[in-house]
């Protein structure tokens, strides 16, 4: 095998490289040498038919199939020998195929770069601290007794008001005509929930056990059902049954119904709840921050092939969001220019990563990797014991979820090394300050606005 290096630009390599058709001749030998052991032909023994009837037959195939495994195994050794990495597939390109001469071919392939050592003592970052105040875990107690309410007949008789519980039997129609999914018998709805289309449950405001009534409503002209949407509708409705829910105070027992111990016990768990949760939204702004800096500072060049095929990923959301009819900014050209940015920028931060990581052996364990399994299959009630069969018999699928886990390593290793200032705020400044944060993203990740 000769191997010369036609070109060296930037990450970017090109080979061309020779397999003698001594070679090729001996390995299609070879193979029609291991044929012959088992062959057979009419007329002849098996294990007796002549080579040379085997190479008449089968010597095109053979040679064929020697073309393609030297073609992979000198590319894989020229890579080796260089020491190189590539960022993906080598491209081929047969220049001299025929049997009885050298083969020659051209092999392109781009590189990962080299980032080399890294130092992050330098990066400066605040993370904002939300301490949970009582009237937050007041109120979560609140919504939690809100749930527990007890419902009990109306008696003496009344009309329904706001925020009774009514069971209803409706039947819906537009244009005089019953619709799929517009009728329902025994349905229990709290006047006031919201939870019905705008206008339907103020009309059952005043209604009496027993009597019909006719409740005019528009739906939406944004609704999910496309038939529906902005169309006038009657339901004709009656009421069975009219409840008042009886509010549960906060103590003890609303503690133990609950499985907690007592109401402090309940109080301590509800306010590290929302704890967590504001320290995961202040995770998530410092792991934003992180990356910003990261990739103002890091400018190394990316692969053309990682930041085009990231780019195709990302233009064909756009193309479903034209399809969709979401208006978008009329100079394409613009969006593309933006949108490549973005996916260099995705792919830059991706490399760094993936090199910080591996060279610092921070690896998923595969405790972690189980744990990432389970929350998958929590996503679907009901379903668990299926979800988690699913990932079982599919290992590639299971390690798909490693990359993430693995990047949120990697974003705490860095973040350890950083120079972070503890900021402490209240709730709602940083609540304030992640949906500004958002709202950055989203210009600069989103399909923009005309």
């Amino acid at each position: 095998m000769q191997v010369t290096e036609l070109s060296a630009d930037g990450l970017k390599r090109q080979f061309k490289i020779v397999v003698p058709a001594g070679d090729l001749s001996a390995k299609v030998d070879e193979r029609l040498a291991e044929l012959a052991r088992t062959a057979q032909m009419p007329g002849f023994r098996p294990g007796k038919v002549p080579v040379g009837l085997l190479k008449k037959q089968y010597g095109q195939a053979l040679f064929g199939e020697a073309v393609e495994q030297a073609v992979n195994s000198s590319t894989a050794k020229a890579i080796e020998d260089r020491g190189l990495k590539p960022a993906l597939q080598p491209r081929v390109d047969l220049k001299q195929l025929e049997e009885g001469k050298d083969v020659e071919f051209e092999v392109a392939i781009e590189v990962l770069p080299e980032i080399g050592k890294l130092d992050f003592s330098g990066v400066e970052l605040d993370r904002l601290k939300a301490v949970v105040p009582d009237k937050d875990v007041d109120e979560a107690i609140g919504r939690i007794a809100k749930a527990n309410r007890e419902q009990k007949p109306v008696d003496p008789p009344r009309p329904a008001q706001k925020g009774d519980a009514v069971k209803i039997d409706f039947v819906g129609s537009v244009d005089g005509k019953e619709f799929p999914g517009g009728a329902a018998q025994d349905y229990t709805l709290e006047l006031g929930s919201g939870s019905f289309i705008p206008g339907f449950e103020d009309q059952l405001v005043g209604a009496e056990v027993g009597k019909a009534v006719d409740v005019k409503v528009t739906f939406p002209a944004d609704y999910g059902n496309t038939e529906l949407a902005g169309k006038d509708a009657v339901f004709k409705c009656t009421i069975k049954e009219l409840h008042e829910f009886v509010d549960k105070p906060a103590d003890d027992e609303l503690a133990k119904k609950n499985n907690f111990e007592n109401l402090e016990a309940m109080r301590k768990a509800v306010a590290e709840r929302i704890n967590q949760d504001y320290a995961q939204i202040s995770r998530s702004m410092i792991k934003r921050q992180l990356l910003d800096k990261l990739a103002d500072v890091q400018k190394f060049a990316v692969p053309d092939g990682l930041v085009e095929g990231e780019f195709n990923a990302i233009w064909q959301r756009i193309e479903e969001a034209k399809k969709a009819g979401e208006k978008l900014e009329d100079d394409e050209e613009k969006m593309r220019q933006e949108y490549r940015e973005i996916a260099e920028r995705r792919v830059r931060l991706g490399l760094l990563l993936a090199d910080v990581g591996r060279s610092n052996s921070i690896e998923v364990s595969p405790d972690e990797l189980n744990q990432a399994v389970m929350r998958e299959a929590m996503r679907y009630p009901g379903q668990e014991r299926q979800v988690l069969e699913f990932y079982g018999k599919n290992a590639e699928l299971k390690e798909r979820l490693r990359a993430p886990i693995f990047e949120e390593k990697t974003v705490d290793f860095i973040i350890e090394l950083s120079k972070v200032s503890d900021k402490s705020v209240t709730p709602e400044e940083l609540l304030e300050a992640a949906r500004k944060a958002e709202k950055d993203d989203d210009k600069a990740d989103q399909p923009a606005a005309s």
